[in-house]
């Protein structure tokens, strides 16, 4: 028998990892791998599984602890074959011992000379078990989470594959989904799915481990068997998705818990069966999680049912709490008039909703409205179509205005600026940078061109169709979507004769573009058909004067109607 202490492994370097949940107990035997404790940072969750079987003899950490890699988890009692060997000697001599005769005593000389035969075949056999184990081990590969810029701790919103899947070279291993952008993570070599370390839920950083493959020396193997493992199989659903039929059980569950338990319950959290990212969520809205009944396998406590005790206890409260100085709107049940369907937002709609809300509350806007003149740009475009065939690049309005914004931009300094936190100063920025406000399926996205008044007409042509082409695939970066200036965002042939555009803050204006009209216009002697523009320029009025905003949409259509200009 020895005693072996556990320690905390390898965590990337992180300290100070706060342990959330014990899973094992003194006195416990436990096997190989088995989870001991649940660490969280504040980037991720971790089980630490145990390196060897045994007995737990003695637990050195509690609840709530910090630790680092190289502390002592707990300490562990490990039976060995001689351990074991000498229980059964110690058992066979506890029990009564027969008369012997001398026709049953055995010769001592045969008996030692089969102990050591024997004795040196075991002693044999285990080096060629590990020769057989080693020759024959195959090839793993982990495979990581590219770098993604400065972004860090991106949900986890769908795993694409699972334990034994066949994968190649550019299949979908995970999707991460951030404020403003959804990207599919692809595998960089193919094989099979040996383990799995991202799950659905949690969050991830540059480098942290997704899967284990299993290298597979054969490609054509490897994408044929890929083409079965993809195939549904309702063996591998996942139990924790019971779909609606759970959400009614806890929906009754935690009605009756929230209205039978008392206030003070005895039980501690801690006792509770749920995972960290359910602890962790029922930390942040401060609500005890031995209230909740568990609907998921063995009562495990699940999201929906932390989702259901908090929906449960906001109808609670007094209709004369005060939650805001807003009034908020009065939950209408729109079934009672005719059929309706529930269909929930992207995470990118809903980040775009609060981003628009905190500007408009924050800052106050005012609209400037005009049109410029764009008969000769127009004229000029067209004559561009040949050369842009042969370039094998689409020309549109869109590179000239970005082009005139910029010069725009530089003309008029406040609109290249932001307003610091304090409100006593302002921020000048030495670099022009404009975002383009890009429709797609999951919400708003807004890209950002950078340095556009140092690139061509051409070169800017190029980019506002690949940035606007990766926003539709949901391949942006989190870099492509950060440092903007100033932000253009254009109706083109939607429709419209103006709207009042809402500032992308920390920006402190943006342009609106409608849809181009033929009016007349007088030329001094005459009226002419005219191709105008009209824009509408939102701006922070605690930054920006009316006068300011005059000489910038005077400078921008005075460009925009005569495009030399801007060889000037």
């Amino acid at each position: 028998m020895s005693i072996e202490l556990i320690k905390v492994p390898d965590i990337g370097g992180t300290e100070g990892v706060e342990v959330v949940e014990i899973c094992v107990a003194v006195g416990d035997q436990i096997e190989a791998e088995q989870s001991l404790v649940v660490l969280e940072s504040d980037k991720a969750s971790m089980e630490v599984p145990s390196p060897m079987a045994g007995k737990v003899t003695a637990i050195e950490i509690a609840n709530g602890d910090e630790l680092s890699e190289g502390d002592v988890i707990l300490t562990l009692e490990i039976v060995g074959l001689s351990d074991e060997l000498n229980t059964a000697a110690d058992t066979a001599d506890a029990l009564p011992t027969p008369t012997p005769t001398p026709a049953l005593e055995p010769e001592p000389e045969l008996e030692s000379e089969a102990a050591t035969d024997l004795r040196s075949d075991e002693k044999n056999a285990v080096p060629r078990q590990d020769v057989s184990e080693q020759s024959s081990a195959p090839k793993i590969e982990v495979i990581s989470v590219p770098d993604m810029g400065d972004a860090e701790n991106i949900d986890v919103i769908e795993v694409c594959v699972r334990i034994g899947d066949m994968v190649t070279e550019g299949d979908s291993l995970i999707v991460l989904e951030t404020d403003k952008a959804s990207m599919e993570v692809p595998s960089p070599i193919a094989g099979r799915v040996v383990s799995l370390a991202a799950k659905e839920g949690t969050t991830a950083s540059a480098g942290m481990e997704i899967l284990q493959l299993e290298l597979v020396n054969d490609p054509a193997a490897v994408t044929q068997l890929a083409s079965f493992s993809k195939k549904p199989d309702d063996s591998f659903l996942d139990p924790m998705d019971t779909g609606s039929a759970t959400t009614s059980q806890a929906a009754n569950a935690v009605a009756s818990a929230t209205s039978s338990l008392p206030v003070e319950v005895n039980s501690p959290s801690d006792l509770v069966y749920a995972g960290p990212a359910v602890r962790r969520l029922a930390r942040e809205v401060g609500l005890d999680i031995a209230l909740i009944k568990g609907t998921g396998p063995r009562g495990r406590i699940i999201k929906d049912d932390l989702k259901l005790a908090i929906k449960e206890a906001l109808t609670a409260m007094p209709a004369t709490q005060p939650v805001s100085g807003i009034p908020a709107v009065p939950d209408i049940d729109f079934s009672k008039f005719g059929e309706v369907k529930l269909e929930s937002l992207s995470k990118i709609h809903r980040a775009t909703a609060q981003n628009m809300h905190r500007s408009w509350l924050n800052v106050p806007h005012v609209t400037q409205f005009d049109d410029a003149n764009i008969s000769d740009l127009e004229e000029f475009r067209q004559s561009l179509k040949a050369e842009a065939e042969r370039r094998g690049v689409k020309i549109t309005p869109l590179p000239f205005l970005l082009k005139a914004c910029a010069a725009a931009l530089r003309e008029n300094p406040k609109f290249n600026a932001s307003l610091h936190t304090s409100g006593h100063q302002l921020v000048y920025k030495q670099y022009v940078n404009i975002g383009i406000a890009v429709d797609t399926p999951l919400g708003l996205v807004v890209p950002v061109i950078r340095d556009v008044d140092k690139k061509s007409i051409w070169e800017l042509a190029a980019e506002t169709v690949e940035m606007a082409q990766k926003a539709k695939d949901r391949k942006l970066k989190i870099d492509d979507m950060q440092g903007g200036c100033f932000t253009v965002s254009s109706l083109g042939n939607i429709g419209g004769q103006g709207f009042t555009p809402i500032i992308n803050v920390p920006e402190v204006a943006i342009l609106g573009v409608s849809k181009l009209s033929v009016k007349p216009l007088w030329n001094g002697t005459e009226f002419v058909p005219a191709k105008m523009l009209p824009l509408s320029l939102s701006y922070d009025h605690r930054a920006i004067n009316g006068g300011d905003a005059g000489r910038f949409l005077t400078y921008l259509t005075a460009i925009l109607a005569d495009i030399r200009r801007l060889a000037l």
